[in-house]
């Protein structure tokens, strides 16, 4: 800052700090929030401290213009997140009668199924090998037991005998 700018400078920051207490409560009503009107008058006194230049002809106004400012800008800074965090619950989440579904499972429910995954991938690698391909290529790749006989080199009923102790094995070793 100029030494031509100092007495302008000094003279705003001699009304900021008589008009502080006034603003705080002119934007405590305008906020609905004594925290946020706070915070926006301390804004205000880093501008009056800053680079503001030039002669300000009735520097109260002017606190007052700037904090309104000031004001507008964190509305819609705040409006602009809500509204990029709304689009990204929307996107990620489902409502259902007026209410938020949460897309993913509870952490209680996502543990159990994953427990029993683990569960399911031991007991099909306690399969014999020709059990085990005939159930994956099967139950997991979808073909039919006519496709699972030719793929592997055997009959239908071999496949269905496979696919039958498989299914058996699984639910003797998933039985709760």
């Amino acid at each position: 800052m100029g030494r031509s700018q100092e007495p302008e400078a000094s003279a705003l920051l001699a009304v900021y700090l008589e008009r502080r207490e006034d603003l705080r409560r002119y934007f405590t009503l305008r906020l609905g929030s004594a925290e946020a009107a706070e915070d926006l008058v301390q804004d205000i006194y880093f501008k009056v401290i800053g680079d503001i230049q030039g002669e300000i002809a009735n520097p109260a106004a002017f606190l007052y213009r700037l904090g309104s400012n000031l004001m507008l800008d964190r509305l819609k800074q705040q409006r602009r997140a809500l509204a990029r965090d709304r689009g990204w619950v929307d996107a990620r989440s489902t409502t259902l009668a007026g209410e938020e579904v949460a897309d993913a499972p509870p952490a209680d429910e996502a543990l159990a199924s994953r427990q029993r995954l683990e569960r399911m991938l031991t007991a099909l690698e306690e399969l014999t090998p020709a059990c085990r391909r005939a159930f994956r290529l099967h139950k997991l790749d979808g073909l039919s037991h006519a496709e699972t006989a030719a793929a592997m080199g055997v009959s239908k009923s071999t496949i269905e005998k496979h696919i039958s102790a498989a299914l058996k094995h699984l639910l003797k070793r998933l039985d709760p």
